[in-house]
């Protein structure tokens, strides 16, 4: 199986599979893999995409303890795409290599957005703050 990951025989694909969004095992896949490359990745990227905060807001909402686990999965999932370093058109093409991100990340708050509350947004709003200070 190409691209296996570490968890329970679990595949980057399955991670990005929306109809295994929900999968217990895919979900801590996911949840490890964002736990691990989220802030490197905004700090690297904050200043060159536009939705930086709703990323890290979409972040702050799935952290939170409030959260259905059912939105939770979905959050981890749209973040785990922002994450890995596989995606659809990669990041490093100037110009479009942060769309598919940015549609992925748009998607997800459409669908889940009862549950981003502004707590959420100002806490993004600290954080790229923070960052954009050091």
């Amino acid at each position: 199986m190409a691209n296996k990951a570490n968890t329970e025989g679990m595949t980057v694909e399955d991670a990005l599979d929306p109809n295994k969004a929900l999968v217990p095992a895919v979900v801590r896949m996911n949840e490890t893999r964002v736990r691990q490359g989220f802030w490197p990745k905004v700090a690297r990227t904050a200043a060159k995409i536009p939705f930086a905060r709703d990323v890290v807001s979409v972040w702050y909402c799935a952290r939170d303890p409030a959260t259905p686990v059912a939105a939770k999965g979905m959050m981890l999932a749209a973040l785990a795409y922002f994450v890995l370093p596989t995606d659809a058109i990669p990041d490093v093409l100037a110009g479009i290599g942060f769309t598919d991100d940015a549609a992925v990340i748009a998607g997800v708050i459409a669908l889940l957005r009862g549950h981003l509350k502004d707590r959420h947004r100002d806490q993004a709003r600290a954080a790229l703050d923070r960052l954009e200070a050091d």
